[in-house]
C-alpha cells in the first residue's frame, strides 16, 4: 500500500519537508499514517486532516493510493 502525505503551512516549516510517501502495509487510520511518517513527533493538537482533498478525522481509514494532508489550525483576522 502506498500513501502520499502532504504537510502545509507551519507543519511544513517545522518538519522541513512538504511531503512523504509511505509504503503503508497494515495501516488503518490517519493517526497511524502520522505515527509512521513522524515516529519521533507527537501529533499536534487541533490538527486538521484531509483524505483525497476531503476533510477527515484522525480515525478515518486510509486506502492504497490515498493522499493524506495535514494542516495546522487556521486563524485569521
Amino acid at each position: 500500500m502506498s500513501i502520499k502525505i502532504r504537510y502545509f503551512a507551519s507543519l511544513k516549516e517545522s518538519l522541513g519537508r512538504s511531503e512523504d510517501t509511505l509504503l503503508a502495509d497494515g495501516l488503518a487510520s490517519v493517526r497511524e499514517v502520522w505515527q509512521q511518517a513522524n515516529p519521533e513527533l507527537v501529533l499536534p493538537d487541533r490538527i486538521l486532516v484531509a483524505i483525497n482533498q476531503d476533510y477527515a478525522s484522525l480515525n478515518d481509514q486510509v486506502n492504497d493510493g490515498d493522499e493524506v494532508a495535514f494542516f495546522p489550525p487556521v486563524t485569521g483576522g
